[in-house]
């Protein structure tokens, strides 16, 4: 039998772990109305209907005879991975956006509505995973590439195939995607390339992602991954003085906590380096320099890393205004993040196309708004303001920010706090870059110039390694 696990889109939490589909469909919503349900299991919608509710509660099992809903025959046991089964209430729908894997919103789950959920489209996340999938890689006979499991973890192995005269590199990756879309698929070519061109063994985390994965899962099981594979790095042929923690936009967030937690762990080789590709990694303040000169370029907008926030962290997408004046930074927070977090400490070379610092008269802090979010406060959200003892800690570090990107001035930042604290660091400004080009790297004509200018720098440095 295959365990279905069931979803109420009104409360969003898994209501019971059936062991026969038939017996699974008979889960209804606590309203009265039609009802949608969808069928998803890893990599989309493999069934999508429509029922009538016959009963005022949730049930599983024949305790309570329902009107069972009509359904398709599938054979359960070639599916990917074990179903997920969303349920949607079309007069009482889901009023969080955006969960439940792009297939959820404000929108009733009728007609047109049904249409746009099955295809995962009615909701910008839906959009982004559906392009963000990438397109498939050709057999490479260079690499060896194995999906594997990491203390319960999925991860993706790439190993060269050649024989090394010396135990390698190890190269941890984590994808970004505001924690919300993306995958290892995205970035297969970057992938690949580090592992080849570089000579090391790459590990990419699948971690499961928001807001279906509640926060703070994702950095749980990029660290559970990370540990698992330090704990033994000579099973895949790495040499233990030399592994690499990595990662672009929130998995540069991941990889930046993730080394600052594995900074005191004596039962663990220590990081040798962490590369972060323009990495975000503080909520506290959105009125930075790279804030201002790049709120409108692609695909990044300074509204959408305050948007993306709130739907990561599973809060009302309401709250961004608010968010983007710090009015969720009480005053004594604020000064005292100041010394971290201020366009001040940005050198006068990233301002020349304009900076002018935010209007006191726009600050006012709201305590209600503080306590609705006040984990991006958190230094797990934001690492960029763990205390100096744990800074003084960290591996040599590779830090690459982009022009045109509204996070750039994040990764000056951590230089800045980085270097102040004597860790080594090797800064890459790239002229003419956007946030997330990396993941377009080999796409040949649809790939952007800055990609590969990128990428051959990263390369570079991790060779110097």
């Amino acid at each position: 039998m295959v365990s279905i696990e069931v979803w109420d889109s009104y409360y969003g939490a898994a209501l019971a772990q059936c062991q026969h589909f038939q017996v699974a469909l008979e889960v209804m919503t606590l309203c009265n109305d039609d009802y949608c349900c969808l069928l998803w299991s890893g990599s989309g919608v493999v069934a999508a209907w429509r029922g009538e509710s016959g009963s005022p509660r949730h049930h599983c099992g024949n305790a309570h005879k329902s009107q069972v809903v009509p359904s398709p025959v599938l054979d359960m046991e070639l599916l990917a991975e074990p179903p997920k089964l969303f349920i949607y209430g079309a007069k009482n729908p889901w009023t969080s956006p955006a969960k439940m894997d792009g297939f959820c919103g404000k929108q009733e789950a009728t007609g047109k509505g049904i249409i746009l959920e099955f295809l995962g489209l009615n909701t910008i996340v839906g959009l982004l995973r559906i392009a963000t999938r990438g397109f498939p890689v050709l057999w490479t006979w260079a690499l060896l590439i194995q999906n594997q499991q990491f203390d319960g973890v999925r991860v993706r192995v790439y190993r060269p195939k050649k024989p090394a005269a010396q135990k390698r590199k190890g190269i941890l990756y984590f994808h970004g995607g505001a924690g919300t879309y993306g995958s290892i698929d995205t970035y297969e070519r970057v992938l690949r390339h580090f592992a080849k061109e570089t000579d090391s063994v790459v590990v990419a985390v699948g971690y499961n992602l928001g807001p279906e994965n509640p926060y703070p899962n994702q950095y749980a099981e990029c660290l559970k991954a990370a540990v698992h594979f330090m704990k033994r790095p000579e099973d895949f042929g790495v040499d233990p003085s030399r592994i690499i923690i990595s990662g672009d936009s929130c998995g540069a967030n991941f990889a930046t906590r993730i080394c600052q937690l594995l900074a005191d762990r004596t039962d663990l080789p220590k990081v040798h380096a962490q590369v972060l590709i323009y990495p975000a990694l503080q909520g506290v303040d959105f009125y930075l320099p790279s804030y201002q000169q790049n709120r409108r370029v692609p695909i990044m907008w300074r509204e959408f890393v305050a948007y993306f926030a709130c739907l990561y962290l599973q809060k009302d997408v309401s709250l961004t205004v608010d968010v983007l004046e710090s009015r969720h930074v009480p005053e004594n927070l604020k000064q005292k993040y100041s010394k971290w977090v201020s366009g001040d400490l940005i050198p006068d070379e990233f301002k020349v196309r304009g900076y002018k610092p935010q209007d006191p008269s726009l600050y006012k802090f709201k305590p209600q708004v503080y306590e609705q979010i006040k984990e991006v406060l958190d230094e797990t959200f934001s690492p960029l303001l763990v205390e100096d003892a744990v800074i003084r800690k960290l591996p040599q570090t590779y830090i690459l920010v982009c022009e045109f990107d509204v996070v750039r001035d994040d990764g000056l930042l951590y230089k800045k706090r980085l270097e102040d604290n004597g860790v080594p660091v090797t800064l890459c400004h790239t002229k003419g870059g956007i946030h997330g080009v990396i993941s377009l790297f080999g796409y040949g004509i649809f790939s952007f110039p800055s990609a590969g200018l990128i990428v051959k720098d990263i390369t570079e440095f991790l060779k110097s390694l």
